[in-house]
């Protein structure tokens, strides 16, 4: 396979592996729902890079559908390379806005990309799909990109989408560029939902509606010689020949299809006889999927949907809902959740909780926006459609599509090295609300903190214990050991997560676990362990 190179490939190829893992810290005051839960739908504002590795720990492996709209790095969107990698020349990258003047900004734009998409595809479930789109200006360097962390053989198709209506007169080539690109990668989509409102009985059949379906052959007689001979009506005697390219069923498959009443004679010997296909035997609900997707769907409408909700243009050029609706059905099913890590105004949310309305769905999505509008405006636009906007002209729209979202800010990075060389130790609080949401999903509860007795938190299927505090000697002396265990209680069925510097005891010693009641104790080193206790 053809790989691509481009300037500061070689730093950037594992520079996720060195994103820190960080904090999500809730805010309550600007989530939609009344139990802050990383198992919510989420809207999470910061770097999107920071943030894909800070989901690692809960949703690994489980993204059913992604989608995302990067810049298009057409030298006018003045998006600015922020990667803090490790290399003199990407240094003098950092905070530098990229247009066109700017000779590497195909470099930049790839460099940005790559350990993105490398963190997605580790989200990504072994059965999803990812949806990328994209312009003629990088999906040449997309397509290569993908192949290489995808997987070549991962790819499923480039799909053109007619974005534009009217015809651009100002384009000095004098082309109007009216499409823009999908690029799809996974598994497979689920294909279009086959039409049956052409399938009728007139004849009353009692096996039910049916359509007529061609027999004509597709081979001549040197490929497929037992498929070319005449075929007769064998009550009217009327023979119909055989066609250039034969029959499409050999004569003992067509002897059963004539007992069992299929096929359709026509009156005329110049005719040809035709096979009935019953609706109710279909094997397949769905057929293949065009690659030129969306009907009538226009960026317009996009701006039209958020002048909609807000009463005017927040933002440029938003991808319409019914475009991503269309991809979230071709990736997933109603229960799978859905991740878009460019969020912008929020239109992916908006055809998550469009299809949830329409079809009783539990589908739930994530959205990372790292501009400061995160709040104003994604998170907005997701708090308008929830609740209804009562100048939409849509009824369900104007009576709200219902729904709940949690809202988090990425905090500071919480690392062994700064616990063991006591440099920036989070206070016991903070280090617990992280430890158990990262571990468990669920949502924090200061007030069943017992820090007395180590005790953080629990959920239906875990306790969870943290021994720290924000003192690099205590720490040094601290561990799970027979007697601090022993102070953990007795089990009540649900497995004891504990969180440790260190641990001086042998939990693999089943007769010193069974004389001392110790059962269900799991013990988990500080901190990245925390990343392990999900499945």
């Amino acid at each position: 396979m053809a790989t691509l190179s481009f300037k500061g490939k070689t730093f950037v190829q594992n520079h996720h592996l060195s994103v820190k893992y960080h904090q999500l810290v809730p805010k309550k005051e600007k989530s939609l729902t009344d139990k802050i839960s990383l198992n919510d739908n989420l809207i999470i504002h910061g770097d999107n890079l920071i943030a894909l590795k800070a989901f690692l720990p809960t949703y690994a492996g489980k993204v059913k559908c992604i989608y995302i709209d990067p810049p298009y790095n057409t030298g006018n969107e003045k998006w600015i390379y922020d990667d803090n990698v490790n290399s003199p020349m990407m240094q003098e990258w950092l905070g530098k806005v990229v247009d066109r003047e700017d000779f590497t900004r195909h470099d930049k734009w790839l460099c940005m990309m790559m350990p993105r998409l490398k963190l997605l595809r580790e989200l990504l479930r072994e059965d999803g799909v990812i949806f990328v789109s994209i312009d003629d200006n990088e999906v040449h360097h997309l397509r290569m990109l993908m192949d290489e962390i995808f997987g070549e053989e991962s790819f499923i198709a480039q799909y053109i989408w007619k974005s534009r209506q009217n015809i651009d007169n100002r384009n000095v080539t004098g082309t109007s560029i009216d499409h823009e690109y999908v690029l799809c990668y996974g598994t497979k989509v689920r294909g279009s939902e086959r039409k049956t409102e052409r399938y009728s009985n007139p004849d009353n059949d009692s096996r039910g509606h049916w359509v007529s379906s061609n027999m004509v052959g597709l081979l001549p007689a040197k490929l497929r010689p037992n498929c070319h001979y005449d075929l007769v009506n064998p009550e009217t005697g009327i023979n119909y020949g055989k066609p250039k390219l034969g029959w499409r069923y050999d004569k003992n498959t067509m002897k059963r299809l004539i007992e069992e009443d299929r096929i359709i004679w026509p009156q005329s010997h110049t005719g040809r006889p035709r096979r009935k296909v019953f609706l109710n035997e279909l094997q397949q609900k769905f057929t293949g999927y065009s690659s030129i997707i969306g009907t009538n769907i226009y960026t317009r409408d996009g701006t039209m949907e958020i002048e909609e909700v807000f009463g005017k243009r927040v933002l440029d050029f938003p991808k319409p809902s019914m475009l991503i609706r269309e991809l979230i059905i071709q990736g997933c099913e109603e229960n799978d959740i859905i991740l878009d890590s460019f969020a912008g105004s929020g239109t992916t949310a908006h055809a998550v909780l469009a299809l949830n309305n329409e079809d009783g769905g539990n589908r739930k999505f994530i959205l990372v926006e790292c501009e400061e509008y995160a709040d104003k405006i994604t998170a907005e636009r997701v708090r308008k459609v929830i609740k209804g906007v009562k100048t939409a002209k849509d009824e369900k729209l104007k009576k709200g599509l219902g729904g709940t979202f949690s809202y988090f800010e990425l905090g500071e990075p919480i690392e062994m090295e700064s616990i063991l060389e006591g440099k920036k130790l989070p206070d016991y609080m903070e280090l617990a609300r992280y430890i158990f949401y990262t571990a468990t999903g669920e949502e924090f509860n200061p007030s069943k903190v017992k820090q007395s007795k180590n005790f953080i938190g629990e959920t239906k299927d875990y306790e969870v214990y943290l021994f720290y505090e924000p003192d690099i000697e205590k720490l040094k002396k601290m561990a799970l050991t027979l007697d601090t265990a022993k102070k953990l209680g007795s089990f009540t069925g649900k497995k004891r997560l504990v969180f440790a510097p260190a641990k001086y005891l042998d939990l693999n010693d089943t007769e010193l676990i069974e004389r001392h009641g110790l059962k269900g104790i799991e013990y988990c080193q500080l901190p990245f362990e925390i990343y392990k206790m999900r499945g």
